[in-house]
């Protein structure tokens, strides 16, 4: 099973997926990091990514979800995933992806944007992210996580939650039959 943790820029997806890898010792990928060169460039100038410069990336994202399904291994990933598209293309790289969206208010988000160093997002592109933006429809498999919560408590709500899915995960495995409600 493979957790991507979506939203805009300064929603805290990279510190909360960190905390989880961190927890159950899966694989952790900061999807920004393999951004090619020339899309880094772009953002750093102040301009919006467009589909064309996203979908390279996305499919080398696919191609990191798909090495460690094939390898039997969960992962956590911090990524955007702003457009359904995104999420179809990362959902490629194996049969149980799960995005949790980490959500809230654009207040709070441009308030910890405006106070992070040492990345290469300007706050000047959240708008476009906001925009861009699409909510986990309602037949995606995954959950929305309101970042108004102090870390602590988010972290350990999005950690029960991977948690669960993993149980839910094991059971249907060992008994070959869904136990509960799937989200």
């Amino acid at each position: 099973m493979h957790f991507v943790l979506m939203g805009v820029s300064g929603s805290g997806k990279t510190t909360v997926a960190e905390y989880i890898s961190q927890q159950l010792e899966f694989p952790f990928a900061e999807a920004d990091l393999l951004h090619p060169t020339a899309n880094i460039k772009k953002m750093e100038a102040g301009t919006p990514l467009t589909d064309e410069d996203r979908w390279p990336w996305l499919q080398e994202l696919a191609a990191w979800i798909a090495a460690h399904e094939a390898l039997g291994e969960s992962t956590v990933m911090a990524c955007s995933s702003l457009r359904r598209s995104y999420r179809d293309m990362l959902r490629k790289g194996a049969p149980d992806v799960l995005f949790l969206h980490m959500h809230g208010p654009s207040e709070v988000i441009w308030e910890r944007i405006d106070a992070r160093e040492d990345h290469f997002m300007p706050s000047t592109l959240l708008k476009s992210q906001l925009a861009t933006l699409e909510p986990l429809g309602v037949d995606e498999k995954g959950r929305e996580f309101d970042v108004r919560l102090d870390l602590k408590t988010l972290q350990e709500q999005v950690l029960k939650y991977v948690r669960g899915r993993l149980r839910t995960q094991e059971r249907v495995e060992s008994e070959g039959t869904p136990q509960g409600p799937v989200e």
